[in-house]
């Protein structure tokens, strides 16, 4: 049996193709306690916004409704997988709560209370924004001296009077930027397009990851008690890339960490997946639903630690080929390796 490292994707990941993903949860009764849920705090319910007729960016990319559904996906998804060995678990910003569900240490009812309070007190009060810029080019070739430029634009434009921004994800390739609107507006005025998308401002997404979201950590912290928590029964990676080992993790350690520094520090998901790789060698890196954006950074982040000699686009598309390292749920094709 292969060993895997289960990977939860964050904000972003629920776009127009992945209307209808809940039709395959798994637990039919577990869902519809997480829309009776949803009913009595006066929310749109999850098979409402999963089988609407069309996708609205302003009714599906809000945060008090993406983080539902990206949350019961990535958990259905987890509750599907046939014929691996789970290893440890690991997710991207938001994704950091499903994976705490998928680990053991939050029930999913418990999980789900987590990612859908914590979406809606960002929606209600939504401080910031963010972007991504990449720092890597079409090839995936490590660029140290490229991305240490751009990060020193952000801090010098962070030094400006009235202007805030930092690095909120470092996500494989991409840097994701979160400020004020004159931080982000700022470094969009300093750099060059790049594919003619880039820098990409994020709809619905506040200044995540960053000292912004303090008022946020701490409405979520009165608001999320710490009995949700419980030790994991996997090894957990965070987003600074520490493991949290089931017999060493605390439940006051992992409530005070998914309540501050997660959210108030930047999230290294690359630092995460190099542990990943490092620390539990698995054979396969499985990306749960839903979508399948996130397969790009967990390339990207095995090309900047050189797993296994990988050192450019062409040599991950080679290993790629030749036996599947990195399986993204998203895709039917990949989806039935590990379900079936």
């Amino acid at each position: 049996m292969k060993t895997a490292v289960l990977i939860c994707p964050g904000r972003g990941s629920y776009t127009k193709a992945e209307l209808g993903s809940l039709a395959r949860f798994p637990d039919r009764e577990l869902l519809a306690r997480l829309d009776a849920r949803r009913r009595a705090e006066g929310q749109e319910t999850l098979g409402d916004l999963d089988s609407a007729a069309t996708y609205s960016i302003a009714r599906h990319t809000r945060g008090d409704n993406a983080s539902a559904l990206i949350y019961a996906c990535s958990l259905g998804d987890a509750m599907a997988l046939r014929g691996v060995k789970l290893v440890a678990v690991t997710g991207n910003s938001m994704g950091w709560y499903s994976a705490l569900a998928c680990a053991g240490a939050l029930a999913p009812e418990a999980g789900f209370e987590v990612a859908n309070t914590m979406g809606r007190l960002m929606q209600e009060h939504l401080i910031g924004g963010q972007l991504i810029y990449p720092f890597m080019g079409p090839d995936w070739t490590a660029a140290p001296a490229r991305k240490a430029e751009l990060l020193a634009l952000t801090y010098k434009i962070n030094a400006r009077p009235n202007h805030v921004l930092a690095l909120s994800i470092d996500l494989g390739g991409l840097l994701v930027l979160a400020g004020n609107e004159a931080g982000l507006a700022a470094f969009e005025a300093a750099v060059p397009p790049v594919e003619g998308r880039f820098p990409m401002r994020l709809g619905n997404h506040a200044a995540f990851h960053t000292a912004l979201q303090a008022p946020i950590a701490a409405l979520g912290r009165a608001a999320l008690p710490e009995t949700l928590f419980d030790r994991p029964q996997l090894p957990l990676i965070d987003g600074r890339g520490h493991v949290w080992w089931p017999g060493a993790a605390t439940r006051a350690s992992l409530h005070a960490y998914t309540l501050g520094h997660q959210v108030t520090e930047t999230y290294d998901f690359t630092a995460a997946i190099r542990s990943a790789a490092r620390e539990f060698a698995p054979d396969l890196f499985i990306i749960a639903g839903p979508g399948s954006t996130m397969g790009g950074a967990v390339a990207q982040s095995l090309i900047l630690g050189n797993w296994k000699g990988l050192a450019s686009k062409a040599d991950f598309q080679a290993r790629q080929a030749a036996s599947p390292i990195v399986i993204s749920m998203g895709l039917p094709e990949q989806r039935a390796l590990v379900t079936d």
